[in-house]
């Protein structure tokens, strides 16, 4: 039985530790945080992600999920409605869609409650170090003691701890696209009953949305600019610089940057997408964000973590854990997916890709190609 390490605990991680399970694996979840991360926008799952959710047996508890927007309106700095659309939403696309929209913890909620009987999750640690020989990958841990691995995944996000320690700095990957996001929960001071609202004038703005039943309101302020080499772990210092390029908004700007500043799950980085050119080396693998990340832009990060998960778990179990035949089938299979949905993020800058597009990346792979 092959015993494999994964480095994240968000949503490619967790859906990768499931299907590993399936097929025979013995899976380890390494997270920094000290439990599953609360917070986050909303994300999709759309066309074939769909299909890995419901083979997992949680369709039904995503879509008990799902956010229940109405519709949305735009506005300008006098709080007047400029445009409304009860069809769609910026976030979201078509209401009348197949795909659900749902807030991150809930999904990575359900990820956890679905594994955590059968799969080790190690919270409040980090791979520090990874050695590798002919016979695995030994990790150390920066706080528990070093132990030997058959693979290593990296399912750890844009700033990936595993590539940056098999793959190299982060700066050969990463690739900004001008824009920078803050997000935040916040009480529902706007009274918001299932409706979005996006205010934006010159390169900064954000859009608001109500969520729990319509008792708090997630927030997103975005602006362009280029990257600031702002500290990732320094909040404060974040804050300072959000405020900073949205103090000359009007609106409910005030009022937002004064929650912003009060919120307990303030989030924030550029927005960037990660181009490598070989997700796997050795014994060592990418998933999801880690290896081809495609930005909150794309609408399309959940669905790759959870369709890659999917597909890497399958190769490892068709391959008989033969990593160097299921890695390379697993790059075959997934970069063409990758590239049509990364490609969503910069098809129309500034605004969101078509819905034709949008559609013939959501479904470009097949599950059970031979």
């Amino acid at each position: 039985m092959k015993t494999v390490l994964i480095s994240g605990a968000s949503v490619a991680g967790p859906a990768l530790a499931y299907w590993l399970r399936r097929h025979g694996f013995t899976p380890t979840v390494v997270e920094r945080a000290p439990a599953p991360r609360p917070g986050g926008q909303a994300i999709d799952v759309r066309g074939v992600a769909m299909e890995v959710v419901a083979r997992m047996g949680i369709e039904a508890e995503v879509r008990r999920a799902r956010t229940r927007m109405r519709g949305m309106s735009t506005v300008d700095g006098d709080g007047n409605e400029t445009w409304r659309s009860t069809e769609m939403t910026f976030s979201a696309g078509r209401l009348d869609s197949g795909d659900v929209e749902l807030l991150r913890e809930d999904l990575t909620s359900l990820l956890y409650e679905r594994t955590r009987d059968d799969v080790e999750y190690v919270f409040g640690d980090s791979i520090e170090t990874l050695e590798e020989d002919e016979h695995g990958v030994r990790a150390g841990f920066e706080r528990g003691e070093s132990r030997a691995f058959d693979l290593v995944v990296g399912a750890d996000g844009l700033h990936s701890n595993v590539r940056r320690l098999a793959f190299g700095e982060e700066g050969r990957f990463i690739h900004p696209l001008g824009t920078h996001l803050a997000i935040f929960s916040a009480d529902n001071f706007l009274n918001l009953d299932n409706w979005q609202v996006w205010y934006r004038e010159g390169d900064a703005g954000y859009g608001i949305y109500p969520v729990r039943g319509n008792t708090e309101i997630r927030v997103t302020l975005g602006f362009a600019s280029e990257p600031p080499g702002h500290d990732y772990g320094d909040a404060e210092r974040q804050k300072r610089l959000v405020a900073e390029r949205l103090s000359g908004l009007r609106w409910e700007t005030p009022r937002l940057l004064k929650a912003m500043w009060e919120a307990p799950d303030f989030y924030f980085d550029a927005m960037a997408q990660i181009r490598a050119g070989r997700w796997t080396k050795g014994r060592v693998a990418l998933l999801g964000d880690a290896g081809y990340c495609p930005s909150p832009l794309s609408g399309q990060g959940t669905s790759l973590a959870l369709v890659g998960a999917y597909v890497l778990a399958q190769e490892l179990g068709r391959a008989g854990g033969d990593h160097t035949k299921a890695f390379a089938r697993y790059e075959e299979r997934m970069r063409p997916f990758a590239d049509l949905n990364q490609a969503l993020a910069t098809e129309n800058p500034g605004g969101a890709a078509s819905e034709e597009s949008i559609d013939r990346a959501k479904n470009a792979i097949s599950l059970d190609a031979g």
